[in-house]
């Protein structure tokens, strides 16, 4: 059901986090976030953090809006991505631990900048039947969706990279580990829909690292892990708009592989997942899937990356409504979503940078809505009414 997509053409979005403000530290710990929120500096720093996410947004011209992630602790590589739900769910100890990341293919010399996202895996053990205990997600996203008018998207992390992340003293193996996770996180995300989220995003299926990686703990291959993402949404659909969120990973704004990766290996597979919308890298990747996408993708809505999360560099709206118009060689207007290759808040940006990188997305889509006679977005950002000093350039 597309609730927050339907009525706009080429609607804009970014993927999830945003760099945290300067003046944000109060962090959240193992507190649960209602529990948290009882706190008077911690509530007056969240809710400002939120604000400000959401107004920078809304100044930049987009559509569908984020928190920015704000929940999440200012932890190395931006690990709280997935430290949050090992440090929230039931059925883990109150202890945490160095853990090893049971993911094929990474490993980084010592030295690396992603050597320490590896030492900084300090998480809880499995020890016990995981339940969603206090994710708490319709509380945050309630919190963010009463400071906008604009539709505010939800992300979470899927159970195979959390099977991934932790030890585990209760379940016979990771599979049975991963099922029980799914299990938990539908729980948490069927209570999200039903308090009214307009769109949630299901981050990171491991369906496209299995030609990179190998089959997830030498057991999971493509077909298991589709399964593995439908179970985890089951019962989204037709109460809001479910997006499925694949890129290439992005750890203190760090790529992650030597070469660059492509999606057409596993294509067949990612159309097959039960969600509405599925993202792709298509900037910082470069374009040359979009043919094979198209193609293959035909009865659900596409978001492409027009921005780069890795690099500081911010694009020109010409480039971006080139990538744009490349898209639409092979998608139609319709069925495409504009947003970000990935979060730009794991550590490495600045949120100047981020936010003229919204702002050079409205302006680069809007060249292409002028372009189709679709309307424009405003951009209070690059309103020359507004501007601090007269220039000629405009």
């Amino acid at each position: 059901m597309f609730k927050a997509s339907a009525s706009v053409v080429l609607p804009t979005s970014i993927i999830g986090s945003l760099p945290r403000p300067g003046w944000y530290t109060v962090q959240l710990g193992s507190r649960s976030f209602l529990e948290a929120m009882v706190n008077l500096r911690y509530r007056e720093q969240y809710e400002d953090a939120v604000s400000a996410h959401l107004r920078s947004q809304e100044t930049a011209g987009l559509d569908i809006l984020t928190d920015g992630d704000a929940h999440y602790d200012d932890e190395v590589g931006g690990l709280s991505w997935q430290s949050y739900p090992t440090t929230h769910m039931a059925g883990f100890s109150p202890t945490p631990e160095p853990s090893q990341y049971n993911v094929g293919a990474v490993a980084y010399p010592r030295g690396h900048i992603l050597h320490d996202y590896l030492e900084a895996r300090v998480l809880p053990r499995i020890v016990g039947p995981v339940g969603p205990g206090n994710l708490q997600y319709a509380a945050m996203w309630k919190t963010a969706q009463r400071l906008t008018t604009r539709p505010v998207k939800f992300g979470t992390i899927l159970p195979e990279l959390l099977a991934a992340t932790v030890a585990d003293s209760y379940y016979k193996d990771p599979v049975e580990r991963t099922m029980a996770l799914s299990q938990a996180l539908n729980q948490e995300l069927n209570s999200l829909a039903d308090a009214g989220c307009p769109v949630i995003q299901l981050e990171e299926p491991q369906i496209h690292m299995v030609p990179a990686r190998g089959k997830a703990f030498g057991k999971l291959g493509t077909e298991e892990l589709l399964d593995i993402f439908n179970r985890t949404v089951k019962g989204l659909r037709g109460k809001t708009e479910v997006w499925c969120h694949t890129c290439w990973g992005n750890p203190s704004q760090q790529r992650m592989f030597v070469d660059t990766q492509s999606y057409q290996p596993t294509l067949e597979v990612l159309s097959r997942v039960d969600a509405d919308a599925i993202t792709f890298e298509t900037c910082s990747s470069g374009p040359e899937d979009l043919e094979a996408i198209g193609r293959i993708i035909r009865d659900k809505k596409i978001v492409i990356g027009v921005i780069d999360h890795h690099t500081l560099q911010v694009e020109r709206p010409e480039q971006i409504a080139a990538l744009i118009r490349t898209a639409l060689k092979y998608i139609p207007p319709e069925r495409l979503i504009i947003s970000s290759d990935c979060g730009m808040g794991r550590e490495g940006m600045s949120r100047r940078h981020a936010v003229y990188k919204m702002v050079a997305m409205v302006l680069g889509t809007n060249i292409v809505r002028k372009e189709l006679g679709l309307p424009e977005a405003q951009c209070l950002a690059a309103d020359p009414r507004y501007t601090l000093t007269v220039t000629k350039s405009g």
